[in-house]
């Protein structure tokens, strides 16, 4: 069905501009962060710390009349996220931003994969070719027998996969019940699983890390509010290449603040991926298919 929505190209380009800065702001304070804690127990308090935000939402989740199924669903991708999400704190901490970065934007591919193999979306020649192209992107960032592939890489490799599978959860959730308690949900139920493995190599955590974590749970959660602007203002192969820009900035901000060394691979290869994912996103936005969306790389993380 096609949208009547107006669409408001510039406007949706400023609020995805937003939500990338945004989302560079939460890698900037996971990353200050670095392994001060382990990955669940900082994984588990983002989250934590984040429930205070969502006391509105206790009502319209009391109204949802959410059935057994939907239970098993809301829980088996909390379990899903819980483990991306802990696994990229350990990629953050260890392995340059860029790279956390770059890699990330595989996870709409894996979608693009995940929904032929699953739900029987149709890949038509040009998306086997766009998914090709991204797949290659994220060798040329790896560059196996190459370099030396650090732990942190193949863990936020893993995490992109998991992104993926938690984000297709998340559409067919979304069909069934509001989107504000699919959200919610989703932070309850992270909190809950990462809960026991965090308290298995608890760490008391400083003033200092509570505070950064908070705020990043506060960005982050902004970050997802602009991005929903930006998808409502405009389509998704409009707001798409805007997300590249992310690229840039955690370029820059890892030369310039963390003293990381500009990797060449990294760009070119975090380039084909998004042009991989933007092309994907074009073709379905032409031809108004209804089904899967591939989404922006930030929809599938934090």
């Amino acid at each position: 069905m096609i949208d009547a929505r107006p669409s408001r190209p510039v406007v949706g380009i400023l609020w995805m501009l937003v939500s990338g800065l945004l989302f560079v702001f939460v890698n900037t304070g996971v990353k200050f962060l670095g392994p001060r804690v382990p990955a669940p127990e900082a994984a588990f308090l983002r989250y934590a710390l984040g429930l205070v935000l969502l006391i509105p939402t206790i009502r319209p989740i009391l109204a949802a009349r959410i059935t057994a199924r939907q239970w098993r669903m809301i829980g088996f991708r909390g379990a899903l996220h819980a483990t991306g999400v802990a696994l990229w704190f350990f990629a953050m901490a260890r392995i340059p931003i860029a790279d956390v970065t770059a890699i990330n934007y595989i996870s709409p591919i894996f979608v693009a994969i995940g929904a032929a193999i699953f739900l029987g979306e149709k890949l038509a020649a040009r998306r086997i070719v766009a998914v090709v192209i991204g797949l290659i992107g994220a060798l040329v960032i790896l560059r196996p027998g190459l370099r030396e592939i650090e732990p942190g890489h193949t863990m936020m490799v893993i995490a992109a996969m998991v992104f993926a599978a938690s984000y297709m959860f998340a559409k067919r959730l979304s069909d069934e019940l509001p989107p504000m308690v699919v959200v919610a949900l989703l932070s309850m139920s992270v909190a809950l699983a990462l809960a026991p493995v965090a308290l298995m190599q608890w760490v008391t955590p400083d003033l200092t890390t509570l505070a950064v974590l908070f705020a990043v749970a506060c960005v982050a959660t902004t970050g997802h509010y602009t991005m929903t602007r930006a998808l409502q203002a405009a389509p998704i192969s409009v707001t798409q290449p805007v997300t590249f820009l992310q690229l840039l900035w955690a370029v820059l901000l890892g030369y310039f603040v963390f003293g990381e060394a500009v990797d060449p691979y990294v760009i070119l290869g975090g380039g084909m991926i998004i042009a991989a994912v933007s092309f994907i996103a074009w073709r379905e936005s032409k031809v108004k298919r209804d089904g899967m969306k591939v989404p922006p790389p930030q929809a599938t993380k934090l």
